[in-house]
């Protein structure tokens, strides 16, 4: 009984009313079989399927590192902190990547957690400087494994596994089913729980949009004039060309950022955290952001350019039709380019109409503010000081994202500069902070 309260009281702080079939079936399988292997779709819930028995699983008089979660990305890792801090246990989770202060990571580790996440980089790294001990690490999990390795991160992930000496369970996830499990995983005959064609969106439709141009940038304008403003993922195979691809829809007057692995990761945040509390509705992204990312869900996935992989695409469609909500995606297409095998030639050929009007301005402005967690400061504390010092109405009020050190408000664009007229000398909780408008990684539009 006390494990289904714990649970009732987990989804309660998630703002879930019941997990789904696969998240059941995950939960009974990992916590009595050895070796899992779980096979869903992006958005189907696969984080908090292996989080709830990892949670039944852990010791409450143990002080090191349990369990140890690899995964591929920084994003990937912060938004599982990110869930495991709303399910509200008891137990100590901290994350390790590429980018993040070393020192700040060293003093955390000093004190260990019961979870640790990481990329496999920096996992190597605080491996070869002993930072925590891997004899009590009785689970490990290898979330989005088929990306870690399509990365080239075999040596690490082979370096990591060969220090965990005490491993009793082995959890490996992955959006699609055509994956390899390599050697050195040291699995043998996996459960495996495969979704992936049962939680296939019947919801989802393809459309092509045929471009009459090689350079398809007018056929991706008209097309977002046509999506009644709605918020847009639009993909494309090379870093330099999302850059010019978010160029070129802003010199048109349609606001829009790009995201790529070459950005520096303050501005791939910044950008996210804009996408995610409506400031920005259009990005333009590698398949970087095709699945690890806390982003909303999406009614408009748009293929600038289709991926190699039949995978890849998989995955960015996974960004829409999710949980059974309906949704497209796009492929625009030169009409003499060659369509990749994995395309049904019977699709629908979407018509569009030029001269629609241009999407509406976003209906926020995103705020920095140069406080954060680590200065005693909180949603309540920002909340306050805008509506008290700001005479902003709290329905002027959008997403509020505190870090460590910093934070971002989504504001209605319509009274940012009056809010910011009447912060000017104020202080917040007796310190004076910097506030404005936060930079963008993307050109002004006029």
């Amino acid at each position: 009984m006390k494990t289904e309260e714990q649970t009732s009281a987990i989804l309660s702080n998630l703002g879930i009313d019941h997990l789904n079939k696969m998240q059941v079936a995950a939960q009974k399988t990992i916590i009595s079989k050895p070796n899992t292997l779980l096979l869903s779709p992006t958005g189907s819930g696969k984080t908090l399927a292996f989080l709830l028995p990892i949670l039944q699983l852990l010791k409450e008089d143990v002080r090191t590192v349990q369990c140890l979660v690899v995964v591929p990305s920084r994003e990937l890792a912060l938004q599982i902190e990110q869930v495991w801090k709303k399910m509200g246990t008891k137990f100590k989770v901290n994350v390790c990547y590429g980018g993040h202060s070393i020192d700040t990571e060293l003093k955390n580790l000093s004190n260990p957690p019961a979870l640790l996440i990481g990329t496999p980089g920096r996992l190597t790294d605080h491996l070869e400087r002993k930072s925590f001990d891997t004899d009590s690490i009785g689970i490990l999990v290898l979330d989005e494994f088929d990306k870690s390795l399509q990365l080239g991160f075999q040596d690490e992930m082979n370096t990591i596994i060969s220090q965990l000496p005490n491993l009793q369970k082995r959890i490996l996830l992955s959006a699609t089913s055509d994956v390899e499990i390599p050697q050195f995983v040291n699995i043998k005959s996996p459960t495996i729980l495969d979704y992936v064609q049962e939680e296939k969106s019947e919801a989802l439709s393809v459309k092509i949009v045929l471009s009459p141009e090689k350079d398809k940038i007018e056929s991706l304008f008209q097309l977002l004039c046509s999506l009644n403003s709605e918020p847009a993922l639009i993909f494309c195979n090379h870093r330099e060309v999302s850059e010019r691809i978010s160029d070129l829809l802003n010199k048109k007057k349609i606001l829009t950022g790009y995201y790529h692995g070459g950005m520096d990761q303050d501005d791939r945040e910044r950008v996210l955290v804009q996408f995610r509390n409506g400031s920005l509705n259009y990005l333009v992204t590698t398949d970087l952001a095709a699945r690890g990312l806390d982003i909303p869900e999406m009614k408009h996935v748009i293929h600038y350019h289709l991926p190699a992989k039949e995978s890849e695409f998989i995955h960015r469609n996974g960004r829409t039709a999710r949980m059974h909500a309906s949704g497209t995606a796009y492929i625009i297409q030169f009409k003499d380019e060659k369509t990749p095998d994995y395309i049904s030639e019977d699709l629908d050929i979407l018509q569009l109409k030029a001269g629609k009007p241009l999407p509406n301005r976003p209906e926020y402005q995103t705020i920095y503010v140069s406080g954060g967690k680590k200065n005693k400061l909180n949603k309540s504390d920002i909340v306050g000081f805008f509506l008290q010092k700001g005479k902003l109405d709290k329905s002027d009020l959008g997403l509020i994202e505190v870090k460590d050190f910093i934070s971002f408000v989504a504001v209605r664009s319509s009274v940012v500069k009056t809010l910011l007229m009447n912060i000017r000398d104020e202080k917040m909780k007796g310190k004076k902070y910097k506030i404005e408008v936060a930079r963008n990684v993307i050109k002004k539009v006029d």
